[in-house]
């Protein structure tokens, strides 16, 4: 299965989407839009929301751990939300969860953010 990124602005939140697999085949990919669109836009926050990311490997860690080295850099936050429990134990395993904030889902990750309309 592929990757699909959808990407919304909200205010000064960059809204990103995943769904199906972030694995070695999509990292690069997804790295790459998410650079280009943090770079190009007016983006201080990141919510990543993995409602339908039904896989994610080492990778995918990577891509994740990248973008919040590169928004915290300026100054931003950066929230995960919608984690799926096989998804969950990987962030989990990784330690993750010491330095990433997660909520429940998209709406409580932009409150979280002060951003929510």
């Amino acid at each position: 299965m592929s990757l699909q990124i959808e990407m919304e602005h909200h205010r000064k939140t960059l809204i990103v989407r995943l769904k199906g697999e972030l694995d070695h085949h999509t990292a690069d990919t997804v790295k790459a839009q998410l650079e280009r669109e943090i770079l190009k836009g007016n983006v201080t926050h990141i919510v990543l929301s993995m409602k339908e990311l039904t896989f994610m490997d080492s990778s995918g860690i990577g891509v994740v751990l990248g973008r919040y080295k590169q928004i915290t850099s300026r100054g931003g936050k950066m929230v995960v939300c919608d984690v799926s429990p096989a998804v969950y134990r990987l962030f989990e395993m990784s330690g993750l969860f010491k330095i990433l904030h997660f909520q429940d889902n998209e709406h409580e990750a932009l409150s979280s953010l002060e951003v929510v309309s």
